[in-house]
């Protein structure tokens, strides 16, 4: 999996980014969501995809949303993630929230 950059400017930035290994049935998006309430200031979700990705959307500063990618990949200790893809899309202020959704 591969990134495309983040767009440049101070306005709000949404990023959709994938993350594939051993990320689910280890507390992987409850760690996401405790994340994204500690960095403040973000809103989005996050859910489990098949049976070996999680994926999330998230909408908020281009800092806060940096910081909270660098905790998808990192994930919980007993998760692994092997490969992540990240896509910068334009923003659109839908969710009130950051969230846990359910799984695809």
């Amino acid at each position: 999996m591969n990134e495309n950059p983040r767009p440049e400017g101070g306005r709000n930035v949404r990023a959709h980014i994938w993350a594939k290994g051993r990320v689910q049935g280890v507390g992987f998006r409850a760690h996401v969501e405790y994340g994204a309430r500690q960095i403040g200031g973000l809103t989005g979700w996050v859910r489990n995809v098949g049976y070996d990705t999680v994926e999330a959307v998230i909408e908020g500063e281009p800092a806060q949303v940096e910081r909270l990618i660098e905790v998808i990949k990192g994930g919980p200790s007993a998760s692994r993630v092997d490969e992540s893809k990240v896509e910068w899309e334009e923003p659109t202020g839908e969710f009130m929230q950051f969230g846990v959704k359910r799984s695809m």
